[in-house]
């Protein structure tokens, strides 16, 4: 089911009466056409837009509600939402919900976007003004304190620019803050202050990417070069094949320019991306797609943000700008790689196998592993097992210490390949590295069911399996065949019957009951179980074994060995 982007802050659908908002709603007779170009068609044409992550769309149509409605408070806090949501965040300012009839929670918003907007214009006096209104409340107050030193750089106030921002009890607001101000007494030329910011930010064990591009970047406008390549080459040690990292210390080695400070944009870009992060984690999505929006309009380079705008996009049903959002790193920069592997997916995922693969060997041509790991995928998902075999080899040979996923997907290309022997190899080999692993105890538990070999060694596997992830119905399932391969065809109804349950779209699953049925005698619901595959987009071999079935019934099974 699609999942909408609707912000919790969004008026529900109103009675709209008044201007030219007729009929209204309570007036209409009831299954009366509404006139498409009517202000009130308008506006529900806007509510369905905005309700399917249609924001464009959205935007435009309530536009024209809310000017042929005379500028209804609610059409006009709804038209402020879509315009946000689509990006158009000067739009968004103009149209910020404000006076008595407007929602709190949309007032608390649109005066984040008047400080927002106005930073873009290059006016720091309103968006001192608007942020220190004291209207900004929850859940924007990290988004405001993160804003603060920024928009105090925006009118010259150096003092108050290196205040680090404090939210009790937000350890992102710490952290970020701490490098924001790291960077804003770099612009105020307090170089010793800014370096203790940075040494505190990179300390410890694994710091993050940004601190240490922030920190490197630091000293290579300082003219220490080789402390900088010293920090990207620790940093590199913990993770060698990071992009942005890479780039980094061949841009020192090599004397290049080093990049320069951030500007007010650009911080105040940067300072909406935690905050954004943190409402994406905390399934608020339509707060952290509104953030996205704003730090975007501020620094449209920030390829980071264009990437988690992709996400949220894509998961919202909004391919084509999600796309567009993919679209936007440019093939030097460190994002280019996984735009290209998100890209790919997206196409796969509409079906143009073709396409995804293309982009996807861009992707990898860049050497990213990532990259390479999403060509292998692409290629096994399409049946194109020695390709990612071959890839899969490569990729094994150069890591250090290979992941037990790339075992994992070399020895499911293997075994679907017909090369059992060096299949279980390299599935064995997975577990080792992660025993617990409740795909991959399934995987390899039922491939030796299937097989008749190590039958109670296999069984307890899945089993294993399914109370680690007993919500999974691709492992229920598991569990449910391996009933039925080994005879017990009660006991697997009762599991296929669970699995149906958790998934019941899935033809494959739907395949299995239909066989436990016949084998237990129900043959009629045997028959529906079989039929109703065919309605569930089936492949070819699925499709085909259904068929034969509703023709013919089922044949006597095999025994396995053992049994």
């Amino acid at each position: 089911m699609r999942r909408t982007l609707l912000l919790a802050f969004a008026a529900p659908l109103v009675l709209l009466g008044g201007c030219a908002m007729t009929p209204r709603a309570e007036e209409a007779p009831l299954g009366a056409p509404v006139a498409a170009d009517s202000a009130y068609g308008m506006f529900l044409a806007g509510s369905a837009a905005l309700q399917e992550g249609r924001n464009g769309d959205a935007a435009r149509f309530l536009e024209l509600a809310r000017s042929q409605s005379g500028d209804d408070p609610a059409v006009s806090e709804r038209a402020f939402t879509a315009a946000l949501m689509a990006g158009e965040i000067q739009k968004a300012a103009q149209l910020a919900p404000d006076g008595a009839t407007a929602s709190e929670p949309g007032k608390r918003l649109g005066r984040l976007v008047k400080v927002v907007a106005a930073i873009g214009e290059g006016k720091g006096k309103i968006a001192k003004a608007e942020l220190a209104s004291d209207g900004i409340g929850f859940p924007h107050r990290a988004a405001a304190a993160l804003l603060g030193p920024w928009v105090a750089a925006s009118v010259g106030d150096a003092e108050g620019s290196v205040v680090r921002p404090q939210l009790r009890g937000d350890a992102g607001v710490d952290y970020f803050g701490q490098i924001g101000q790291a960077h804003l007494f770099e612009r105020a030329r307090r170089y010793d202050e800014a370096e203790t910011d940075f040494k505190a930010v990179t300390a410890g064990e694994n710091p993050s990417e940004i601190a240490v591009l922030a920190y490197g970047g630091f000293l290579e406008r300082r003219g220490r070069r080789s402390e900088a390549l010293d920090l990207y080459d620790a940093a590199l040690k913990r993770n060698p094949s990071n992009l942005g990292l890479k780039a980094a210390r061949a841009r020192a080695e090599g004397k290049k320019a080093p990049p320069p400070m951030p500007t007010i944009k650009e911080g105040a870009a940067f300072a909406l991306l935690a905050p954004a992060a943190t409402m994406i984690s905390a399934k608020q999505e339509s707060v952290g797609l509104a953030y996205l929006r704003m730090a975007l309009s501020l620094d449209p380079q920030r390829n980071d943000a264009w990437l988690m705008l992709g996400d949220l996009l894509q998961q919202n049903g909004d391919v084509e700008n999600a796309r567009l959002a993919y679209s936007k790193p440019k093939a030097t920069s460190a994002e280019f790689p996984a735009a290209q592997a998100k890209l790919a997916w997206s196409y796969q995922s509409a079906g143009d196998k073709e396409g995804a693969l293309k982009l996807a060997r861009t992707g990898a041509a860049t050497g990213d592993p990532e990259a390479r790991t999403t060509l292998s995928d692409l290629l096994r998902a399409n049946e194109q097992y020695p390709e990612a075999i071959d890839l899969l080899n490569g990729l094994i040979a150069d890591a250090k210490t290979p992941d037990w996923q790339l075992y994992y997907a070399r020895g499911q290309a293997y075994e679907r390949s017909g090369d059992w022997k060096k299949a279980e190899a390299d599935l064995s080999q997975a577990l080792k590295l992660r025993p617990d692993e409740p795909e991959l105890l399934n995987y390899l538990g039922y491939a030796w069911i299937d097989r008749g070999e190590r039958l109670d060694e296999a069984m307890g596997m899945v089993e294993k399996a399914v109370a680690s992830n007993p919500r999974s119905g691709a492992i229920v399932d598991s569990l449910g065949w391996a009933h039925y391969r080994l005879g017990d065809y009660k006991k697997a109804v009762e599991v296929l019957e669970q699995a149906v349950e958790l998934e019941a779209g899935d033809p494959e699953i739907n395949n299995h009951l239909g066989d436990a049925y016949w084998m237990v005698g129900r043959k009629d619901e045997a028959g529906f179980q079989w039929r109703r595959v065919l309605t569930l987009k089936p492949d070819d071999k699925i499709k085909a074994d259904a068929e034969k079935k509703l023709a013919n019934g089922l044949g006597p099974q095999p025994k396995l060995a053992g049994q």
